[in-house]
């Protein structure tokens, strides 16, 4: 990565020019916000002098003086106050050219420590239908799982599922006396939801209703044989259609460990932090208080009710344990809704107090609303479903597929499954993870702008060039990078090593799709003003390399979102 090459110079410059760091110190090299003054730039020299109360400027020119850039760099600078601007030589470019063809990889350096990350998300429901609100965590999850493996994390998916609590009682009742076995079969999750509402109706309407549904999860969580029958029923169903839908999603777990995994752990766990004195009984119920926390001073953590019951976070903290136990993880990513943030604040301290040292990360994100700025429901006000909306998504873009000529019914399916899939998806992926913002289907299926369908026509675009060519097309290493246009696409091309490093540092799946969408409107301006199938020589070569490049890291930065793409459009 050339940013990485700079800073590392610039690090032994400092050395070299005889200038000592203050402990501490990061020197570091960013992308130029204005390429008219170079490639890359540092305001180390800058942050330096302030401290050293010296001239940045003049300490700037030292260590221009002193640093060994010969093979990346034509020119450096230092402008304004004391930054140091670089400007990559078309040699330099072109290697990385070189490398970006030839490599599966794409350039894309493996990390130096690779670690073990279990990450955490989607997390649906048993027996209730995956709802909008469900995207944010998948998508987001789905992404950061993908890119970690891609630079070299050994990566361990879990599909944390709700699958025991209180809304089984009023499941189980419902299922001895009111369900409808042959709607359960056209429709589960269906059947599923129309008995818990009806059950719940009922509850709020008689009170003995409430009791026996009570008494209908106590049997279950001492193990009845009918109820748990039941409950293992509704288990399976549910997770088939999780599974279809998972399948439309191109999304794949490598574990599905609901709740009911950790159940015999629970009792267990609040003994050992009682006898540890890290929990303590507070009015009948075990608490883990938090006095040495300001913030949390006031908000203990409840683990067992005072009636023997058990909590998420007993659940969570078991599910802890299995994770650092079992699979030895280094990281723990759970990507989870913001309104979340006390219950994991809380996790953390616990899991702190445990001694537990493994790195714990909530990952939180805003909501999606709708069009009037609320929460995006159905006209009843209920969450509009996963399912349907990835349906619809599908439909509209079979509208507009269906007016391309040269294509069979089965390809124009194809294609509208890969626009209108992707479109959701980048949707989501392209938003600052804790931004609200509001769900349109005419924004995100146009074919300009930041959307998937742009995207993807990009890397259309890319391939249609060597469909025109007679025969196979061999690019040979001889790289000559002399337009603007070539030199620009070939600069973009170079940032993708660090684009998908840079996405980890904050877990932000926008900055890829950020970098796509501005590889796809370089490419676009190369493309109007390089002439490549009438090039000759080197330059032809150099011009199929860039769109070769192109085609590459687009496929593999939108397969690294998710998003499939297709070869024609």
């Amino acid at each position: 990565m050339f940013r990485a090459l700079l800073t590392s110079r610039l690090q032994a410059a400092f050395t070299a020019a005889g200038i000592a760091l203050p402990e501490g110190f990061a020197v570091s090299v960013v992308i130029a916000s204005d390429t008219r003054f170079g490639d890359y730039q540092s305001n180390a020299a800058m942050t330096l002098g302030k401290q050293l109360k010296t001239n940045p400027r003049a300490l700037a020119e030292q260590i221009k003086a002193a640093l060994q850039v010969d093979d990346l760099c034509e020119k450096i600078t230092v402008d304004g106050p004391g930054f140091l601007n670089f400007t990559l030589c078309a040699e330099a470019l072109g290697q990385k050219l070189g490398v970006i063809v030839k490599d599966d990889h794409l350039g894309v350096p493996q990390v130096e420590q690779p670690k073990t990350i279990v990450v955490d998300f989607s997390a649906p429901n048993i027996a209730k239908p995956m709802h909008v609100g469900h995207i944010r965590s998948t998508f987001i999850g789905d992404c950061l799982a993908r890119i970690a493996r891609f630079i070299g994390h050994t990566v361990i998916t879990d599909n944390h599922i709700g699958d025991w609590g209180t809304q089984f009682g009023m499941i189980l009742h419902g299922w001895k006396t009111i369900l409808d076995h042959a709607a359960l079969e056209k429709d589960p999750i269906h059947e599923l939801v129309r008995v818990y509402k009806n059950v719940n109706a009922q509850t709020k309407a008689d009170e003995a209703v409430l009791t026996t549904c009570r008494n209908e999860l106590v049997k279950l969580q001492q193990g009845d044989a009918e109820n748990l029958d039941i409950w293992q029923r509704c288990v399976a169903l549910s997770l088939d259609q999780l599974r279809t839908i998972y399948a439309k999603l191109d999304v794949h777990f490598d574990h599905f460990l609901g709740e009911s995994h950790y159940n015999d752990q629970l009792a267990p766990l609040v003994e050992n932090l009682l006898a540890s004195g890290i929990a303590e009984i507070s009015d009948g119920a075990t608490c883990v208080f938090f006095r040495d926390v300001p913030e949390l001073a006031d908000k203990p953590c409840l683990i067992r009710k005072s009636d023997g019951g058990f909590l998420y976070a007993t659940t969570d903290l078991a599910t802890i344990d299995h994770r650092i136990n079992a699979w030895q993880a280094d990281e723990i990513w759970y990507v989870v809704g913001a309104p979340q943030e006390l219950h994991f604040r809380q996790l953390f301290q616990v899991a702190k107090k445990r001694g537990q040292t493994t790195s714990m990360r909530h990952i939180a994100f805003g909501s999606i609303l709708g069009q009037d700025g609320k929460m995006f429901k159905t006209r009843s006000g209920e969450s509009v479903g996963l399912l349907e909306v990835l349906d619809e998504a599908v439909e509209r873009a079979a509208v507009v597929v269906a007016e391309r000529e040269g294509f069979s019914d089965d390809e124009k399916a194809q294609i509208a499954q890969v626009i209108g899939t992707g479109a959701v998806k980048y949707a989501e992926l392209s938003q600052h993870r804790m931004t609200d913002y509001k769900f349109s289907w005419d924004k995100m299926l146009a074919l300009q702008g930041n959307t998937a369908p742009y995207l993807i026509n990009a890397y259309v675009r890319t391939k249609s060039i060597f469909r025109k060519l007679d025969g196979e097309v061999t690019l040979t290493p001889n790289l000559t990078i002399t337009e603007p246009a070539e030199r620009a696409l070939a600069m973009k091309l170079a940032q993708f090593a660090e684009t998908t490093h840079d996405v980890l540092v904050d877990h932000r799946p926008n900055l890829l799709a950020g970098y796509l969408y501005e590889l796809a409107d370089t490419y676009h301006s190369f493309y109007e003003a390089c002439n490549v199938l009438r090039a000759e020589g080197t330059v032809r070569n150099t011009r199929l390399t860039l769109c070769d490049a192109t085609s590459r890291v687009l496929k593999t930065g939108l397969g690294l979102l998710g998003i499939q793409t297709t070869e024609r459009m």
